[in-house]
């Protein structure tokens, strides 16, 4: 039987599709492979964050608040439909549309660059690094099961999209608590994530193609972990420096 990849449950780590004429790679080079997709992913929006900042674009961008929000809504519509989309779209239409969201969200992050110090951002990145490592580790190598942090972590990951709506009318509403949440929150995604790519990989290991978008779409959510970690550090270090 085979079913297809819906990325908001979990694969049924019971089940195995299995093909002999189907030689599969091996969980490692699975894992690797999934790793380097989501490092490509966030060299694209580096890259794309320093043209934009280097060549001034960004700040002539963002003198309109109307394209920051339409890029708000271009990376929310992109990530949607990725999800919702991603069993019925081929394998290089979906490597099209991660990084298609990449290169967007790097250029809604050359804002960053110019409102806060590079110092600060190259301290968030490094300890973003630091952590995102420790806890993808962690979730490849743990022998624990980690699909019952699936219902905490979405509820966590609920309330602080509440809690962050409030913060734009109440700024008494966000903080330092309010990033250091957001950084637990995130590191527990990231290792939750990691063990999901083992998950997918003995899912649909009978059929590589479905195999192949999975690694994709689990490459998009651990860019997303990296991302959220390294926004929530980097609020941490500009607030300590004020």
């Amino acid at each position: 039987m085979n079913e297809s990849y819906n990325p908001w449950n979990e694969p049924n780590r019971n089940t195995i599709y299995m093909n002999e004429s189907f030689q599969y790679e091996t969980l490692s080079n699975y894992t690797a492979k999934t790793f380097l997709w989501m490092f490509a992913g966030l060299l694209a929006t580096f890259g794309v964050s320093l043209l934009f900042y280097t060549s001034g674009l960004g700040l002539y961008l963002f003198q309109s608040s109307f394209m920051f929000i339409g890029l708000a809504l271009i990376e929310i519509v992109l990530v949607v439909s990725l999800a919702a989309r991603i069993h019925k779209m081929s394998v290089a239409s979906a490597r099209a549309m991660f990084f298609l969201y990449a290169i967007v969200n790097g250029i809604v992050f050359s804002a960053y660059l110019w409102l806060y110090e590079m110092g600060d951002v190259l301290m968030a990145f490094a300890a973003a690094s630091l952590y995102f490592g420790v806890m993808a580790a962690y979730g490849y190598l743990t022998k624990r099961d980690l699909t019952s942090w699936r219902t905490p972590l979405t509820i966590g990951l609920i309330v602080m999209l509440i809690v962050s709506v409030l913060g734009m009318f109440f700024l008494s509403a966000t903080g330092v608590l309010f990033s250091v949440m957001g950084v637990i929150l995130f590191a527990c995604y990231t290792a939750y994530d990691t063990q999901k790519i083992k998950a997918a990989y003995f899912a649909y290991a009978g059929n590589p193609e479905m195999a192949q978008k999975a690694s994709i779409y689990a490459a998009l959510q651990l860019y997303l972990d990296f991302i959220n970690l390294f926004l929530y550090l980097l609020r941490i270090f500009a607030r300590n420096r004020d």
